[in-house]
């Protein structure tokens, strides 16, 4: 009978084991998140092959991450790889327990929004905003109720904050500079428009600050610096709470920065709303 192994991603079970790994063991485990599918798909001989390694260690890699050998490490990356690809109404049929699935998902996923941002990793994500000319904030379907949330929040602390959206990118991504900072947020299944609208704002020498899911995400390797945190699927679609919760942070973060400038924005607002009798 094969070993349990914990319900969790496949790059979460590599980085538990990553300072025990091999050089060897190192250079499997950048093949296997690289490309996920040659893992899932392929047999031992082809990912020995890639790595220029022996089919024994590869054997060797799948034992170190807690599975009986290399099929049962496969049957793991296809079912995360189905899991973070399927549609909403597959996974309607294939979720057996939503109520305690639900409750543990959102909250290690609101643990990997408080890792995302603990000690010096807030400042690498808010510096860029605090610094930049303008902001932009741009998102795939999945994530719009955290981007909404981070536009609004921005906007009330700091001016030239702007929201992407597919039906105005040309016109807007023409406005895009250098000394401006893009905050880009996407999940599984990426947004093709949105990772097409980050190249451009990358070679619009923009700096990207994006929110993502994984070290595959093809937000990345386009990023001048990235956060990834979980985005479980609770029910038939992807949770909204994890990622709200970070761009709630990085707006109360970015407002600490800004201190001065942020309470007399807020001021103005508000005697704004007050003249226009805003509010009841």
């Amino acid at each position: 009978m094969n070993r349990p192994v914990p319900a969790t991603s496949t790059l979460d079970l590599i980085a538990a084991v990553s300072s025990d790994l091999t050089p060897t063991q190192c250079r499997i485990a950048e093949a296997a998140l690289a490309e996920p599918t040659l893992l899932a798909f392929g047999t031992v001989s082809d990912l020995a092959s890639r790595v220029g390694t022996s089919r024994p260690s590869i054997v060797r890699f799948a034992t170190k991450l807690g599975f009986e050998g290399y099929t049962d490490l496969q049957h793991h990356v296809r079912s995360d790889l189905a899991q973070r690809l399927s549609r909403p109404s597959e996974r309607i049929r294939s979720d057996s327990d939503p109520g305690r699935s639900a409750k543990v998902a959102i909250n290690e996923a609101i643990a990997s929004v408080f890792d995302a941002v603990e000690g010096a990793r807030i400042a690498e994500l808010v510096t860029p905003i605090v610094e930049a000319r303008k902001v932009w904030v741009l998102s795939g379907e999945t994530s719009q109720a955290g981007a909404h949330a981070l536009r609004s929040g921005l906007s009330m602390i700091r001016p030239g904050v702007h929201w992407l959206e597919e039906h105005s990118f040309g016109a807007e991504l023409s406005d895009a500079a250098p000394g401006d900072t893009a905050i880009v947020i996407d999940f599984p299944r990426y947004r093709k428009q949105v990772t097409l609208a980050a190249q451009v704002l990358a070679e619009a020498d923009v700096t990207l600050v994006a929110i993502t899911d994984s070290p595959l995400s093809p937000l990345v390797e386009l990023a001048d610096t990235w956060s990834q945190i979980k985005v479980p699927a609770v029910g038939p679609f992807d949770s909204s709470v994890p990622i709200v919760a970070m761009c709630e942070l990085i707006v109360a973060q970015v407002a600490r920065e800004l201190q001065d400038v942020a309470t007399d924005r807020i001021d103005r607002i508000e005697a704004l709303w007050d003249q226009t009798e805003t509010f009841v």
